[in-house]
């Protein structure tokens, strides 16, 4: 019998629905580069979903937390890199739901200053009252998180372990459900044929809208941009496993590789590393239409979402939806860019 997002533990920590919104500056701006009438285009603000500033872990985290809270857990450990969205909002979700949180955060983004090492969110996850412990890209994860779970268990405690990015097939459910309300969004403006395209990185967000896309057939075409990792097939490989165990604990048939839509050419050197194209899609989103990005995900993500437009590869479609997964308070750690 197929199951729903709301058929599992879930503590609330959302505002949802977000908002699903026309973004008619940008698309004019648009059409004056491409000289040519553009589909409509909206976007998403997952950014708005409350939790510490919001962004898109919050779904998830509803989900996690909502299973960690079933197994009698008492501290929640998470990872990621020095500016990690994802550790800032597990911070605040273990702040709201009582819990204690450690976050082991990787120093692995090269060529960043004293902003990147202070401000942004790692400023935000020691406010949220996180334990933050830094170590060096090359520190051996494996050995780093066994030692943790010992000293936590020693001592009494109970950890629950959140993977990087919140991506499980747990928290996938939280953009399967997410996949659900956009639909009915965009049935509600009678926009039958749409295409939605977001940043793609540990695979949680497009595993769950992939996920979510058995439940509701014919719904918006899912876009992922990678702005991850080089090896672009192999991440597809990675994010299709992922959708596949989302499927299999909603019941739903298992999404086919061909699901998984992962555009490349957008990350640049490196994740975490600024390119002009980014800058550019955070200035002009800015300036047309008053909305933030981040400089690490939603602005490449944006990066390609604004190029996809101009080349004409939403034409068929009646819009392009871009979800805007948060991510703002890491400008403050990249401030030479701006």
């Amino acid at each position: 019998m197929t199951k729903t997002p709301d058929d599992f533990p879930r503590f609330s920590l959302a505002h949802l629905p977000t908002p699903l919104l026309e973004m008619k500056r940008l698309r004019h701006a648009l059409e004056k580069r491409a000289n040519r009438e553009l589909p409509r285009l909206f976007i998403k603000r997952d950014d708005c979903t409350g939790l510490a500033s919001g962004g898109n872990k919050t779904r998830k985290l509803e989900f996690l937390i909502g299973e960690a809270l079933a197994a009698g857990a008492d501290t929640i450990i998470t990872t990621g890199a020095l500016q990690s969205n994802h550790a800032r909002q597990t911070a605040a979700a273990a702040a709201a739901a009582g819990l204690s949180c450690v976050l082991v955060l990787f120093d692995s983004v090269p060529y960043r200053g004293h902003a990147y090492r202070s401000s942004g969110n790692l400023l935000l996850d020691r406010l949220l009252g996180a334990e933050v412990r830094i170590e060096e890209a090359d520190a051996d994860a494996g050995e780093v998180f066994r030692k943790l779970f010992r000293e936590i268990e020693g001592r009494g405690g109970k950890p629950y372990f959140v993977p990087v990015g919140g991506s499980s097939a747990v928290g996938s459910l939280g953009y399967a459900a997410a996949y659900l309300e956009i639909a009915d969004q965009l049935e509600v403006l009678s926009i039958s044929n749409a295409a939605l395209v977001h940043a793609s990185s540990s695979g949680g967000t497009q595993a769950g809208l992939i996920a979510g896309a058995q439940i509701r057939p014919n719904g918006p075409a899912v876009i992922g941009i990678n702005v991850y990792r080089a090896d672009n097939h192999r991440m597809a490989e990675d994010i299709h496993a992922l959708a596949c165990k989302t499927a299999e604990i909603l019941n739903v048939p298992l999404p086919e590789l061909s699901a998984v839509t992962l555009e490349g050419g957008f990350l640049g050197e490196r994740y975490g590393i600024p390119t002009e194209a980014m800058k550019e899609a955070v200035e002009l989103t800015a300036r047309t239409e008053g909305v933030l990005l981040d400089p690490v995900y939603t602005g490449k993500g944006m990066a390609g979402f604004l190029a996809k437009a101009v080349a004409g590869d939403y034409a068929k479609q009646d819009a392009a939806v871009f979800l805007h997964t948060g991510g703002m308070a890491g400008l403050f750690a990249y401030e030479g860019e701006f």
